[in-house]
Parts: C-alpha cells; sequence; structure tokens
C-alpha cells in the first residue's frame, strides 16, 4: 500500500501541542522535512533515529519538492511539517498541486494554530459576545507575495473585529498607525512571541504604545498580533452573554431533535 505524503500541522511549536496523530506520523517516518525557525527541537524527539531530518530554512520550493518526490518515490514514509495549522500560511496550496502534477498522493493532518495558542497564553476568548463575533486572520504585505486588491488591512479594521496579523511583526508601528482610527488607541493588542515555546514572550499594551515594546524586545520574527476589544484586561461593560447557554432560552425543540 503506497503511504501518501503527510502533511502535519506541528502546533506553534511546543512539543506537548503536537496532535496525538502528529506523534504518532513521526515516529513511524522516514524523511521528515520541517520548519526549523519555528519549532522548539523537542518536537522532533519522537522521531525514529534511523529518520532523515531535513531543515527547510534554506531551500527553496522547487528543493522541497524535490525531497518530497523522490522520497515517496523511493518507497519513504514521508512527513512535512508545517508550523502551525496547515490551513493558514503553510504554502500547502502549492505544494500539493505539485504533488498532484506528479502523481504523488498526500493528506493533510491538523495542528494547533498559533494564534490560539497565543489566545490561550493570556486567557482571553476571542469572540466575545456583543464586543466581537468575527476573527480575521490575515498578513501585510512588505516584501512578500502580494495581497489582493480587496484584502486591505483598513478594509479589515472597519469591521472592529478581533484582528490576527501574521508575519506582520516588523511592521507593527506602521500598521497600528493604519488601523488606530477604527479601533481607537486605546484598543487593547497582546503580541506573543514564540507561544508555548520556552522563549515564549507577551507583551500587552494598546494601539497607541505597542510598537515601542516591540522595539524595546528586539522582535523580528515568530511573533502573532492579537487586535481588539475582546482582549481587555476588564470586562467590557458592553459584553454580554452567550445565548446557547442562556436560563431562558427554549431546549425541548433541541431535545426532541436529539441536538443536546
Amino acid at each position: 500500500m503506497t503511504v501518501p505524503v503527510q502533511f502535519v500541522g506541528a502546533g506553534p511549536g511546543a512539543a506537548d501541542l503536537l496532535t496525538v496523530r502528529a506523534t504518532r506520523m513521526l515516529g513511524e517516518a522516514d524523511l521528515v522535512l520541517y520548519p526549523g525557525s519555528y519549532l522548539d527541537p523537542g518536537v522532533l524527539a519522537g522521531c525514529s533515529p534511523e529518520a532523515e531530518l531535513v531543515d527547510t530554512g534554506d531551500l527553496d520550493l522547487d528543493a522541497i519538492m524535490s525531497r518530497l518526490v523522490d522520497g515517496h518515490r523511493a518507497g519513504r514514509n514521508v512527513v512535512r511539517l508545517v508550523s502551525g495549522d496547515p490551513s493558514v500560511y503553510s504554502a500547502v496550496s502549492e505544494q500539493t498541486r505539485r504533488l498532484d502534477a506528479a502523481g504523488v498522493p498526500w493528506a493533510v493532518t491538523p495542528g494547533v494554530p498559533a494564534y490560539a495558542a497565543a489566545a490561550a497564553r493570556v486567557g482571553r476568548e476571542l469572540t466575545v459576545p456583543l464586543v466581537a463575533q468575527s476573527v480575521v486572520l490575515t498578513r501585510t504585505q512588505k516584501q512578500s507575495t502580494q495581497m489582493p486588491e480587496a484584502e486591505s488591512l483598513k478594509a479589515f479594521a472597519a469591521t472592529q473585529a478581533t484582528l490576527v496579523l501574521h508575519l506582520a511583526i516588523t511592521r507593527i508601528r506602521d500598521l497600528m498607525a493604519e488601523i488606530e482610527d477604527d479601533y481607537g488607541t486605546d484598543c487593547p493588542v497582546v503580541v506573543v512571541y514564540r507561544a508555548s515555546q520556552p522563549q515564549e514572550l507577551v507583551l500587552r499594551g494598546t494601539i497607541a504604545d505597542i510598537a515601542d515594546a516591540v522595539d524595546a524586545a528586539g522582535l523580528r520574527q515568530a511573533a502573532v498580533i492579537l487586535v481588539g476589544r475582546a482582549l481587555a484586561d476588564r470586562p467590557d461593560p458592553h459584553a454580554g452573554e452567550s445565548h446557547l447557554y442562556d436560563p431562558a432560552r427554549d431546549r425541548s425543540a433541541g431535545r426532541r431533535e436529539g441536538l443536546q
């Protein structure tokens, strides 16, 4: 039976936040390609001593694909680790297109996304009733792939949803200036560097002052920026409570339909 190339979410970087499935796949792998810049070394501790481990930090896409295709065709069990969850900023779409063209089967295993680990670290729900019920996951453009024209940060900021900014830490001062009219300079901002890893650092502030804290800490990569009123240290006076658990909600229909 041909084993597909496995794209596996490595989570935010901590070994104990790997899923059970991911741990099993790493233990069975003959070849593991991993993003060394974003993972704690403990993530690879469960790999077989005989497994070949390849840090993709210095490899371009063609070199990565050559490893994946050649490994599969040689009958090896291949795992391609990606940081966080494969559904966000993992380049899985372009890699799987090339695998399809090469006739190589593949599968995807989810992982804990970095923004979820960051929110957990500061103990905040990103969707607070009557405050924010949407989360926007986005990034910004500088020396990177062009953003779609309709997906400007200003357009997202106009919704006042909770913002999660990836790959944006080096531009945080400009970005805060861009969104301050929509969120207000006193809007809470949390920056989490290497969430869940030994080097983890949490910076709390507002749109007005968070860039100063980031500059003082010297952060240049591997940080998630969370913006929004749901992140406030004290309960928002406008916050509501979930209708799902409201004592006044009629639950009989759900019970009749077997929904609870």
